[in-house]
């Protein structure tokens, strides 16, 4: 069995957005509060983090204190490896090991450089940085995990392709040579960031139905939406049966 918990499913400013009245940012439904993107992965043995943003502590602070075996990095936005330096409590039980593309790995050297100095500060995190190669498999704990290339606008960034599901954020277009490695998904993550108004490098929520349709996902679960895509009930009620919003706090488990 392998637990999925929705850390965060919000865009960069996360939802409410600073000093926003609209209806969705004094929206009293707690499936309207997003905070930024992240996926907590779980087996009995292991726990993957997806993307480490600057909610991180925020968002693992109700969840049981326990050994984190990797943080997948899907690419060195802010809003996807802000929370890093939140990673040292977990030091205690031994490195983090965090895995990131080329590019990826060069930003969060400059990002923390007091992380990756020879002569290390005190109680810094101590991070295992490891770069990863798309298509090549990699296992962390008892979880093998893909590594697959989307195009965040002009930027190739990771997304992750599990056993029977798969983890993609922040895509504007995906190459179709990269189609092969996500068919047979029983679940597909995927980002949506509003209904309407053209994004230079996200997709909207239509382009995010014709893609799952594209690859024949079972399920689909919206993720990265800003305040701009409407109440979540009211975007719900216009998608497909087998595409939804995701939320902050939704588990799914899932016989993989």
């Amino acid at each position: 069995m392998t637990r999925l918990t929705f850390l965060g499913t919000g865009t960069s400013s996360g939802v409410p957005t600073i000093g926003c009245t609209c209806p969705v940012c004094t929206s009293t439904n707690p499936k309207d509060k997003r905070l930024r993107c992240s996926l907590m992965v779980e087996t009995g043995n292991t726990r993957i983090i997806i993307d480490c943003g600057p909610d991180f502590r925020q968002q693992i602070m109700n969840h049981t204190f326990r050994r984190i075996d990797g943080v997948l990095i899907t690419h060195a936005h802010y809003d996807h490896i802000g929370g890093i330096d939140d990673l040292r409590p977990f030091c205690k039980f031994g490195d983090v090991d965090i895995f990131a593309n080329e590019e990826a790995e060069a930003s969060l050297r400059a990002f923390l450089p007091y992380c990756f100095a020879k002569r290390k500060y005190p109680n810094i995190p101590e991070i295992s940085l490891h770069r990863i190669t798309p298509h090549q498999k990699i296992k962390i704990g008892d979880i093998n995990v893909m590594p697959i290339v989307v195009m965040h606008g002009k930027l190739p960034i990771t997304g992750y392709r599990f056993e029977k599901f798969a983890y993609i954020t922040d895509m504007k277009y995906i190459d179709d040579s990269e189609l092969q490695y996500l068919m047979g998904l029983d679940l597909l993550i995927v980002n949506a960031l509003r209904t309407t108004k053209e994004h230079h490098s996200h997709q909207l929520v239509d382009d995010a139905v014709k893609f799952a349709e594209r690859i024949k996902a079972k399920k689909t679960l919206l993720i990265h939406s800003s305040h701009h895509i409407g109440l979540h009930d009211d975007v719900n009620n216009m998608l497909p049966d087998n595409v939804k919003m995701a939320y902050d706090g939704q588990i799914i488990d899932l016989n993989c």
